[in-house]
């Protein structure tokens, strides 16, 4: 499925009436000029259109926007990727007025919203609207799922933002109070698991890319860990690895570059992926998704990777020195992932497919794959006081597809099974996250937690490529976004992160 855009407008009608002769009330009763959300919410159809509406609000994180694509607040902070221009995320110099910031934080409140308004009207829907019980939870799970995704994402960026979990129903509802710790993942871990229940194991070809079963014990193992990291909880190292191994179906695809072409999407190897495509009529990436049923941008985006046009013919993302030489020569990734001689990226636009006035991509961005599933799983056994050889093993399928690329390849060599430091295996975790994740947004989120969970220290070589020589990293206030002004003025109950 390539498309999830849907108009769910839910309005009053003003109008002028005029009484003519005696008092008729009859006149005085005036019916809405569209569907009141009541009345939206009777039809199976309604909940389908709904429901894609959710995934639609994906496409506010990763398409052009306008010029305003806010991907940067993904990939600049962490030591994969580095600006070819001065930067503000990778400088780690952010103002709580910041555009990009607010528009990340509005687009997951925002799915959020549209979640709430699902859940809240299955948990009341009237016998008969569904077909089938079965759908109803499909969309019950793909609800939760979604919303877990953004509380997720919040966590990462943000930390302390707002918890919301309710329909809005009352005046009183409208403020409610940031949140705390791990709040936020606590409730994507709640979320996914119930929806881990709920969704299919698979969808048919006409809804191919709606989330499954597998996305959601795959995120929940993944949201398992980083709050395991943060908190340094064992028995959240045990639910990630339990919740891993519920995964069905799954393999590393041969050929690396598979996870990155437009012509091999929703892989053996995929778990969630952003649906990018191009509308009926035109993919118009200077228009809102929600303008239009056929016109509006319904793309991702690659350009800051390529030398498009839309970015003056230069890549203004290319990879660090770090990323360079963390690969071995002759590893088969390495052309794939980036130039040698010039560092530019090639994920994603070595086999795209432009559309949009040749800005936008019908590329899926890869949010959650298998490889990262098998690193993180290996990190979860190994901090959890697991087997050593166990988590080492994972570390090499993902090694032994790279080299086997290559007919009789040597690189990547498997790393030693009888190695018995766990500190070191811990780094070569770190390293492998590093080359197979590069440029997917990963690495961030990745030092963010491992900082937290004091497994790299804020002045550790991780940081040397993202912090100018001048300034100092200082984790009090950069392991967190600033909240946008927009939220804290309009609701004071949410306090600003330190230091902004």
């Amino acid at each position: 499925m390539k498309n999830f855009n849907i108009k769910l407008t839910v309005t009053g009608l003003l109008t002028l009436c005029m009484v003519w002769m005696s008092c008729n009330k009859e006149l005085l009763r005036i019916n809405p000029s569209q569907p009141t959300e009541t009345a939206y919410f009777t039809r199976q159809s309604a909940f389908q259109q709904a429901v894609l509406g959710i995934y639609a609000k994906l496409t506010d994180l990763y398409s052009y926007n306008n010029i305003n694509w806010l991907q940067e607040a993904l990939l600049l902070p962490g030591d994969d990727l580095t600006a070819t221009q001065q930067n503000n995320f990778e400088d780690f110099v952010l103002a709580p007025e910041n555009g990009k910031i607010n528009g990340y934080y509005n687009a997951c409140y925002q799915m959020i919203a549209r979640a709430n308004v699902v859940l809240y009207e299955i948990d009341s829907v009237k016998e008969g609207v569904f077909s089938t019980e079965q759908l109803k939870n499909y969309n019950h799970g793909e609800a939760l799922f979604l919303r877990a995704f953004a509380f997720y994402n919040l966590w990462n960026m943000f930390g302390t933002s707002p918890l919301d979990t309710t329909r809005f129903l009352h005046q009183d509802e409208l403020y409610p109070p940031g949140s705390e710790g791990t709040q936020l993942l606590d409730q994507a871990i709640r979320d996914l698991t119930a929806a881990a229940g709920l969704l299919p194991e698979s969808w048919d070809n006409n809804n191919r890319g709606r989330v499954t079963r597998n996305s959601a014990y795959g995120m929940l193992g993944k949201c398992l860990v980083f709050r395991a990291t943060v908190k340094k909880d064992n028995a959240d190292y045990q639910a990630a690895i339990a919740a891993f191994d519920q995964l069905s179906g799954l393999s590393l695809v041969s050929d690396f570059e598979d996870n990155f072409n437009y012509r091999t999407e929703n892989n053996e190897e995929s778990l969630f992926e952003f649906q990018a495509s191009s509308p009926t009529q035109v993919d118009n990436v200077y228009l809102n998704n929600d303008v239009d049923y056929a016109v509006g941008q319904a793309s991702a985006y690659w350009g800051f990777f390529d030398n498009n046009y839309a970015q003056y013919g230069q890549p203004i993302f290319i990879a660090t020195q770090k990323l360079l030489d963390s690969f071995t020569d002759g590893d088969p990734r390495l052309p794939l992932t980036l130039d040698p001689a010039s560092r530019q990226i090639k994920k994603y636009v070595l086999n795209n497919e432009l559309t949009g006035f040749g800005v936008g991509s019908t590329n899926n961005p890869r949010i959650l794959r298998y490889a990262d599933v098998l690193l993180l799983k290996a990190e979860a056994i190994l901090q959890s006081g697991g087997s050593a050889a166990a988590a080492v093993a994972l570390i090499n399928q993902v090694r032994t597809r790279a080299r086997n690329m290559v007919p009789g390849g040597t690189q990547p060599e498997n790393l030693s099974g009888a190695e018995t430091n766990r500190n070191r295996i811990m780094q070569w975790i770190m390293d492998e996250r590093l080359r197979e994740l590069a440029g997917e947004g990963q690495r961030w989120f990745d030092l963010r937690r491992w900082t937290l969970g004091g497994l790299i220290a804020p002045d550790n070589d991780f940081f040397s490529s993202a912090t100018p020589a001048l300034m100092k990293f200082d984790p009090d206030t950069h392991l967190y976004f600033p909240i946008p002004t927009d939220e804290t003025e309009r609701n004071p109950n949410v306090q600003q992160n330190p230091g902004y």
